[in-house]
C-alpha cells in the first residue's frame, strides 16, 4: 500500500504541476508550452497506468479509460507544440481536457 501511495502522490505532483503551467500561461498574450511538458504529461500517463496495474482487480474502468484517453490527446498536444506558440483554441482546450480530467479523478461513479 505504500507503493500506491507514494505512486499516488507522484501522479497527483505531476497533474499540478502540469495544470499550474497552463494557470501561468493563462495571462500572458502569447502562450508557449516549455520543451519539458511532454515529459509531464508522459509522467501522468506512466503513473496512472502505473496505478491501475497496483490496484488491477478492483479497477473502476469508467474513470480510467476516459482519463487515459483525455491524457493521451493532452499529451499528444504537448508534444506537437512543445517549445512552439499554442494557438487560442489548443490552449483552451488543454485547459479543457485537464479540467475534465480533474473532474473525472475526483467524482465518484
Amino acid at each position: 500500500m505504500t507503493l500506491f501511495n507514494i505512486v499516488l502522490i507522484v501522479h497527483f505532483v505531476a497533474f499540478l504541476f502540469f495544470l499550474g503551467q497552463l494557470v501561468v500561461l493563462f495571462p500572458m498574450p502569447e502562450k508557449q508550452l516549455h520543451k519539458h511538458t511532454i515529459f509531464l504529461g508522459v509522467a501522468i500517463l506512466v503513473t496512472g497506468i502505473f496505478l491501475v496495474v497496483l490496484k488491477y482487480p478492483q479497477v473502476n474502468l469508467y474513470k480510467v479509460i476516459p482519463k487515459s484517453a483525455l491524457f493521451v490527446v493532452i499529451s499528444t498536444f504537448c508534444g506537437i507544440y512543445s517549445g512552439k506558440a499554442l494557438p487560442k483554441n489548443i490552449y483552451r482546450t488543454l485547459m479543457a481536457l485537464t479540467v475534465l480530467a480533474s473532474l473525472i479523478a475526483v467524482f465518484r461513479v
